[in-house]
């Protein structure tokens, strides 16, 4: 009997740690989730096309742009700020350059405040959703395309916002396998070269 009763604390306690295990391996993707849906965290949400609904009011939008400490770039939005109606596609530029004597790779992460309007702010196109390498010397201009949601004129929270600030961050990446062996055939010299 007293096995019995070990085996059955064993098997609570086995089922407590698999319950766990499978909550934290949840975590990441549901609160990735969570943020999307939600707006939760200054994330923004992400469209094909713009809004079929454009608004006479009209909300200011500011630009931000840092990159992570030793990260070699230089990067900053070309306008600081624009005015638009709610609903209306926006495109905004940021510039970055590689001052360098070597090809960088860079991620940016992102987001937007106030929180509660992180939601609203919807990116149709960006910079962001892949990786930007930058050779050596390299400076180029990167766009963003995006309208602020009509229906944050209905959010309670959200819909006193009269500015929204968009910020990026960038950070470095590991080039990849492509770009540094085409770097690799660069350097090595072919056959009859001194």
């Amino acid at each position: 009997m007293k096995i019995e009763a070990t085996t059955k604390s064993a098997m609570k306690l086995a089922g407590v740690v698999v319950f766990m295990g499978a909550m934290a391996w949840a975590a990441v993707p549901f609160y990735d989730w969570f943020c999307r849906v939600t707006g939760f965290g200054g994330t923004t949400g992400v469209a094909e096309a713009g809004s079929d609904t454009i608004l006479d009011k009209t909300i200011k939008v500011r630009f931000d742009a840092s990159v992570e400490r030793e990260f070699a770039w230089d990067f900053k939005p070309v306008q600081r700020e624009m005015t638009v109606r709610i609903g209306e596609t926006g495109l905004a530029f940021y510039e970055a350059t590689n001052p360098t004597d070597r090809p960088i790779a860079g991620t940016a992460s992102y987001n937007v405040a106030p929180y509660s309007a992180g939601g609203y702010f919807t990116k149709i196109d960006c910079f962001c959703f892949e990786m930007q390498v930058l050779q050596p010397g390299e400076t180029v201009m990167m766009p963003v395309t995006f309208y602020v949601d009509p229906e944050i004129t209905q959010d309670n929270d959200a819909k006193f916002a009269k500015v929204i600030t968009l910020s990026y961050t960038f950070h470095e990446t590991d080039l990849p396998e492509d770009d540094v062996a085409s770097l690799d055939d660069e350097t090595t010299p072919t056959v009859g070269q001194n």
